[in-house]
């Protein structure tokens, strides 16, 4: 059907001329205009009865009428929605894409700035003396605030670039520096964020396997060795993603840092490197937190601790454990606590020690046949697995589990106590693979070799009755983290183990944990070809921009 013809609108495309209403009459059925004429009649003459309701009904048009002429009842709105015209669409989205990746790009570094600790100096507008522009290849760009002296200080390109003779010369202050062609903004401001940081590795624990290559990228491309070692000190920790195997070895391949401990990242997923490839080992630095006394709230704090420690009572310890958990969570993370002070982590560590000797000591008596306070046996791992789940949390758990790792004594004893009575024992273990296998505690891969030498076999011992003894076990949380400790092995590391895991598995069935998942990821990483092709080193550029005076 052709559309109506209208006359054309006003200047303001609000209004619209209208015919009269009688030229649309023949348009109606004839039941409707019947209808009209009635109620017509009607209106006209008052003493005229109204129309009777059945009448009224059977004069007004069906449903069925109104469908079929649904066009000749709505003439004018027909009309009117092919008379609007469409609004002009824009020729290009391109500049509003741009604007809102440049608007997001914005977000992201607000939230990146916002989320230093106090007193850190990154983006200090006040004490800085380089105004620093990142621009990417696609147009994106921001503005940071940054220190001659620190750029200096950590990276050899800056040192380079930004020399004491480059800095004379500068004439006004802050200097303007631009940095071009950044493959990611975000993740070159992040690095330059890293140079401000005094525990670069702690910092690093909060990122993914995908970001932390990232920054590794940018801090070869400027040298900022700190930045490498402790990228590469990650890498070897963590746990990855099967899918992140080709990744980490074709960004170490292409930058070739083997002499910065690449080798040891590239071990966990090649068998091409020689086993006598020499290592120059980092000499780290390690710092000492400050002694001084504790404040009267850590004094409450480890008091509160030590009742939960040697409680009586199960029920009740268990529901203090959630009290006194949440209470350190919160303390630790609130400026100015309600209780006003924190455990230092010498004091937790002590409380660790207290609960692990206890052990030691119950577990020599069990084993000689004095079966008297076998009881404290489970008591104390279960204290043990409670402080190991606060020290994760803090992100501090890595000399727990070095120290755990060495109690060989106590795994030769394990077998001599009754299963009903140890399980609790493995719980710790499982715990602390599960700390490993999520990236919650990065330990040396000595450390972690050890840890599964000496406790791999209890464990095995104990899963049946963990299985059926711990009320809400996660047995494939535990498996998953026992598969991804093995999995940040060395290839070799990784086929002894697993191989012996084979075989039990099929010889124990429910009673062994299940990590086919890492059977088969080792499988395919120890003999599945890799022809992936390394990518081209990163270009950057830097340009100095002097303003006039």
């Amino acid at each position: 059907m052709d559309p109506p013809t209208h006359p054309p609108a006003s200047s303001s495309g609000a209004s619209y001329s209208t015919p009269p209403q009688a030229s649309y009459a023949p348009s109606y059925p004839s039941s409707y205009t019947k209808f009209n004429s009635a109620l017509n009649a009607g209106l006209l003459n008052p003493m005229s009865p109204p129309p009777l309701p059945l009448d009224k009904t059977r004069s007004s048009p069906t449903l069925f009428d109104m469908m079929a002429n649904e066009q000749d009842y709505h003439p004018r709105t027909a009309a009117s929605i092919h008379s609007i015209p469409a609004p002009p669409q824009p020729h290009s989205l391109q500049p509003a894409r741009s604007m809102d990746r440049q608007m997001l790009l914005q977000d992201r570094i607000a939230e990146l700035i916002g989320s230093c600790s106090p007193g850190n100096q990154f983006n200090d507008a006040e004490s800085s003396d380089v105004r620093l522009t990142l621009s990417s290849k696609d147009g994106l760009s921001v503005t940071l605030c940054v220190h001659r002296h620190i750029l200096v200080a950590h990276s050899r390109f800056f040192a380079a670039k930004l020399s004491d003779r480059w800095s004379k010369q500068q004439r006004t202050l802050p200097h303007i520096v631009e940095i071009s062609d950044c493959d990611d903004v975000e993740v070159y401001a992040e690095t330059l964020r890293l140079m401000y940081c005094k525990d670069l590795r702690r910092r690093l624990m909060r990122e993914d396997v995908n970001k932390v290559l990232g920054i590794l990228k940018v801090s070869a491309a400027i040298v900022f060795d700190a930045g490498v070692l402790s990228c590469l000190e990650y890498l070897e920790a963590a746990p990855w993603a099967e899918d992140d195997d080709e990744k980490v070895a074709a960004l170490l391949t292409q930058l070739h840092l083997e002499n910065s401990g690449a080798v040891e990242v590239l071990k966990r997923v090649s068998l091409e490197l020689a086993p006598s490839a020499v290592i120059e080992d980092a000499e780290a630095g390690g710092s000492c937190n400050g002694g001084g006394s504790a404040g009267d709230g850590e004094v409450v704090l480890l008091r509160l601790l030590q009742v939960v420690l040697e409680g009586k009572d199960e029920k009740a310890r268990r529901e203090m454990k959630g009290l006194v958990s949440k209470m350190l969570r919160e303390n630790s993370t609130s400026r100015g606590g309600a209780i006003g002070g924190d455990l230092r982590k010498e004091s937790l560590y002590s409380a660790c020690n207290g609960c692990l000797s206890l052990l030691r000591e119950q577990f020599v008596r069990a084993a000689g046949g004095d079966k008297s306070e076998v009881a404290q046996i489970a008591r104390q791992a279960d204290n043990l697995h409670w402080m190991l789940d606060i020290l994760v949390e803090r992100q501090i758990a890595e000399e727990f589990l070095r120290t755990w790792a060495m109690q060989t004594e106590l795994a030769q004893m394990h077998g001599k106590v009754p299963a009903i009575h140890r399980y609790e024992v493995s719980r710790v273990t499982a715990r602390l693979f599960v700390g490993v296998g999520k990236g919650q505690i990065l330990v040396s891969k000595e450390a972690r070799s050890q840890l599964l030498s000496t406790w791999l076999e209890p464990f095995y011992e104990d899963f049946g009755w963990m299985r059926r003894a711990c009320k809400g076990l996660d047995r494939h949380l535990i498996e998953d983290g026992l598969a991804n400790t093995i999995l940040t092995l060395p290839l070799a590391t990784q086929q002894e183990i697993l191989l012996a895991w084979f075989n039990r598995f099929l010889n124990s069935g429910e009673d062994c944990p299940n990590i086919q998942r890492g059977f088969e990821v080792w499988w395919r990483r120890a003999f599945w070809k890799r022809n992936a092709e390394p990518e081209q080193p990163p270009r950057l550029r830097i340009t100095a921009i002097y303003e006039n005076s």
